[in-house]
């Protein structure tokens, strides 16, 4: 018996058919002219619409064996469908490029199949349908059935049914699926000249920042993010490290004064596309696009603003170019938490400022600059000129701009750091997390704030909420091992610093971290090692040596504690705020009188009183003398 001829497969998309058994492309019926390797990708491509197809599975399913250069190949032959189908690069209908990634067809694709007379039935990809059978008798039965042929039809129908379950859940499960995080992954710079790397990361930053604005989204902060910088990772991957329900990925492409910003939204377990768009504008309007950008994303995943995040989100205006030129490179700067990277960001915001009087965002960064600038672990400037300009700057931004979340933070971390405001602090911060709740930076502040004012549970509790913004952040992790540790949760203290070693042996504050908890176990020894260690790799910063010489005097090594000693002591005309830790050093010593006499030079310099809630200082505590500080200061006994 003769067999029943296999039916074509042709592919229909648009105006377009594609027939993978004869390599023709057809629109309307007329065939265009498409070589044989740009064929075959567009089939790759048809056969998973609104999918990924990854640059991966293109080499190895065309160019398995290529020896000549195969980004070439692809972009020439991605080229050339384009050309076929009368499609863009820029403003794809047909083909979208996912920057370093792979290609995604946008359009919906159906099956053709013809039967052997030459009728034509269209289904579309991915959906299971039972053909009609032949016409039934008078008497209820098929022509032509076999006893049993009811048991196979049955099969068939539940195969049918299995068929299109499983293809709606993987079709619309994910969709339903709610997005309550996401992190933006650092935007690609293509405008072809690295120089403008600064404007890809600072638009990276904008956008994290007002995406944070939104309340009922977790953001991931920039530290994590910025760790996947030319990096090519799974998705799923991805978001199994941080956490997340979805990422943003895009581009930035500068031209002159013109900019345009390429984006799209990813679930990222699923490596599914849910969206995808291209703002283009004036370099003035840059962070006007990214406030339309997120108001879109917020759209997407369906996320309801409430009045104040929808005002957040349009009180953007526009701002000189050179001036935002300058705000970028200082928050770059800035991110790098060096002292050279906060002279450098001193700078810029400084010249920002001059250039574009209106800008709030860059009197904010110049708040956050100065008041770390002068804190005890950078010191480059005196605590007194430190606070006098970031409060001057943190209250010319709110002036500017009262919904600035960063403004708000660095106002509080100045009254807390300097002014010893408490109260007026709490407010400003509670304000900051009010107006953008996924700020790593001001959960982090406010949690030492809470812990300095005898509220170690809930200042540790803003630190893990610190951590879950930033899961990758060395300071993040860091600074929760220290908050461990003034809780006198020293073992939980240990192994905090050893989860951030895991990440980054050579990070010098995990090691000052580890051991400043080894000393309160007193595993001395350990603990020198750990500080060493420390000064080995960020060099010879007051805090790591008062506390190395504070161990050494507690191991009874005193003539290598009082060696450090005397170093310290003639550093001090030059570095007031390091009083407080020649004051440490008689602590591990024993002396008491002198350690309270350099604890009240420290208290005429104005400097960091959050030292004083780390365990070191225990034995001074019943001393009224200590007790009289601190009432000074206006923190709890």
């Amino acid at each position: 018996m003769q067999q029943a001829e296999s039916p074509s497969r042709r592919l229909r998309f648009g105006v377009f058919e594609a027939d993978p058994r004869t390599g023709a492309l057809t629109k309307r019926g007329r065939r265009l002219r498409l070589q044989e390797q740009p064929f075959r990708l567009l089939v790759m491509l048809l056969e998973r619409p609104g999918e990924l197809v990854t640059r991966e599975e293109l080499r190895s399913r065309l160019w398995p064996d290529t020896t000549v250069d195969f980004d070439h190949g692809l972009n020439k032959a991605i080229s050339k469908i384009r050309d076929a189908l009368g499609d863009s690069a820029d403003n794809p209908r047909f083909i979208e490029t996912v920057a370093r990634r792979g290609y995604r067809l946008l359009v919906e694709v159906t099956q053709v199949c013809e039967a052997p007379s030459g009728s034509a039935a269209a289904h579309s990809l991915g959906v299971g349908e039972s053909s009609p059978g032949p016409p039934i008798e008078a008497d209820g039965r098929r022509p032509g059935r076999r006893p049993g042929a009811w048991i196979l039809a049955a099969l068939g129908a539940a195969l049918v049914v299995a068929a299109l379950a499983l293809w709606s859940l993987r079709a619309f499960r994910p969709a339903d699926a709610p997005i309550r995080s996401l992190a933006v992954l650092p935007l690609a710079n293509f405008s072809g000249d690295a120089s403008q790397d600064y404007l890809a990361d600072g638009m990276t930053d904008e956008l994290i920042a007002r995406l944070g604005q939104i309340g009922a989204l977790r953001v991931i902060s920039r530290t994590s993010a910025m760790t996947y910088r030319g990096v090519r990772e799974p998705l799923p991957k991805v978001a199994r490290a941080l956490n997340v329900d979805a990422v943003v990925e895009g581009s930035v492409v500068r031209s002159g004064d013109q900019v345009r910003i390429n984006v799209e939204l990813i679930r990222a377990p699923t490596d599914t596309r849910i969206w995808g768009q291209s703002y283009s504008g004036d370099l003035r309007d840059t962070l006007a696009l990214q406030d339309g950008v997120a108001r879109d994303i917020a759209e997407q995943i369906r996320s309801n603003l409430n009045l104040r995040e929808q005002a957040a989100l349009k009180t953007s205006t526009a701002v000189v170019p050179e001036a935002l030129e300058d705000y970028l490179k200082g928050r770059n700067a800035l991110d790098k938490r060096t002292s050279d990277g906060l002279e450098a960001a001193i700078g810029y915001f400084s010249q920002a400022t001059k250039a574009d009087p209106t800008f709030a965002e860059a009197y904010a960064g110049q708040a956050e600059a100065y008041a770390l600038a002068g804190d005890w672990g950078y010191a480059i400037i005196p605590p007194s000129v430190a606070f006098a300009q970031a409060k001057a700057a943190a209250m010319r931004a709110l002036v500017l701009n009262d919904r600035l979340a960063e403004a708000h933070t660095a106002l509080a971390f100045t009254l807390d750091l300097y002014a010893w405001d408490w109260k007026g602090a709490e407010k400003q911060f509670i304000r900051a997390i009010e107006l953008r709740p996924s700020d790593t930076t001001a959960h982090l502040w406010y949690a030492w704030h809470l812990i300095e004012t005898g509220r170690n549970g809930q200042g540790i509790a803003e630190l893990r909420k610190a951590e879950s913004l930033d899961p990758l952040s060395l300071i993040v992790s860091a600074n929760l091992a220290d908050g461990l540790c003034v809780d006198h949760q020293f073992q939980a203290s240990v192994r905090q610093s050893q989860r951030t070693l895991e990440i980054d042996p050579h990070f010098a504050v995990a090691h000052f971290e580890l051991g400043r908890a080894y000393a309160q176990e007193r595993r001395y020894e350990e603990a020198i090692g750990q500080f060493k260690r420390a000064i080995e790799l960020a060099g010879h910063l007051g805090a790591f040596d008062a506390n190395l010489a504070y161990v050494y005097a507690l191991a009874g090594r005193t003539a290598e504690a009082r060696r450090i000693l005397t170093d310290l002591e003639g550093r001090q005309a030059q570095n007031p705020s390091a009083a407080g830790g020649i004051a440490l050093v008689y602590v591990g010593l024993r002396d008491h009188d002198a350690a309270m006499a350099w604890l009240n030079k420290a208290y005429e310099a104005h400097f960091n009183p959050s030292e004083l809630t780390r365990p070191a200082w225990d034995p001074l505590r019943s001393d009224p003398r200590f007790k009289d500080l601190l009432h000074r200061i206006g923190l709890p006994e």
